[in-house]
């Protein structure tokens, strides 16, 4: 309490002009609780919360606390008791703005009830001071209910969200290095095939080991830019679409090989050349997009 009222420039002399302003606060005590009830039943938030219930235990409540304004005394106890009414009102689920506003509306209650009341100018601007520090101080307390409620909703969020995303960034990179693993022994694989086609040739079945060597020769440059791709994503480098292009490209040529092999008819050898087109056109938009500069 003793770093609050340090922080606010609350003074003993602060605590003796509130004091002082007891009595006139008993007096007044009634109508404070007309205009500060008339102002929460006119705010449907508000007027919510007041229920028969527990209408007159809030009063009660609510006429201890603003009494307790002129007590005099703030030591640790009276942040306590402050520190008890900001929970309550989050328990019930108060908007902390209807705390703000209504604490707007008390200054002004007393700020006036001090205006009508002392003549003397100098003694009005000390009192409104005093007055002014304490209902601050009150708010300060209350609202940091709210704020310790949010941290910990934030921290929490922070603590899930963080291992979440870990959790998810370590299972992708583990699944790429599981895609690098296969890519590598897919390759090794065509590699074999690739001897094989060879080891053909001279045996004598020149035309379709030739055919099936450069096949496995495109398919083999096809895992390697794969391999390379992967390994680039896994340093942290950017997903290359025009990778997948080509691949597609080079698988289309090897089919065109094959189909050659086969002796397909015209029309498959037609349209898989119109895809090859097709894809071709497509991968020199997409590079001309990719090394696209706008003019300053």
């Amino acid at each position: 309490m003793q770093d609050l009222r340090d922080h606010y420039r609350f003074t003993d002399d602060d605590a003796y002009l509130l004091q002082s302003l007891q009595p006139l606060a008993g007096q007044h005590q009634e109508l404070f609780e007309q205009e500060f009830y008339d102002y929460l039943y006119g705010i449907p938030e508000t007027a919510a919360i007041l229920n028969s219930s527990n209408r007159q235990r809030l009063r009660d409540m609510h006429s201890r606390w603003f009494m307790s304004l002129f007590n005099g005394t703030y030591d640790n106890h009276y942040l306590n008791h402050l520190t008890r009414i900001g929970h309550a009102h989050v328990k019930a689920g108060l908007n902390v703005h209807f705390v703000n506003a209504t604490m707007n509306q008390i200054r002004h209650f007393l700020l006036n009830l001090i205006d009508n009341n002392y003549s003397d100018r100098e003694q009005r601007r000390i009192l409104r001071e005093a007055v002014e520090k304490i209902l601050d101080m009150n708010l300060d307390v209350m609202s940091y209910s709210y704020r310790a409620v949010e941290l910990k909703k934030v921290f929490v969020s922070r603590k899930v969200e963080s291992f979440l995303i870990k959790a998810t960034e370590r299972f992708t990179y583990g699944l790429n290095l599981v895609l690098v693993l296969a890519l590598a022994g897919v390759s090794i694989w065509f590699v074999c095939l690739f001897v094989q086609d060879v080891t053909s040739i001279f045996r004598g079945d020149m035309e379709k080991g030739i055919l099936s060597a450069l096949g496995e020769l495109l398919i083999l440059w096809m895992m390697i830019e794969l391999l390379d791709n992967e390994i680039k994503n896994l340093k942290g480098g950017k997903f290359n679409i025009l990778v997948f292009i080509g691949v597609i490209i080079v698988a289309m040529i090897r089919e065109i090989l094959i189909s050659t092999l086969r002796h397909d008819d015209l029309t498959t050898q037609a349209f898989l050349a119109g895809t090859l087109l097709i894809l071709g056109i497509v991968y020199y938009l997409v590079s001309r997009a990719q090394n696209y500069q706008p003019k300053i």
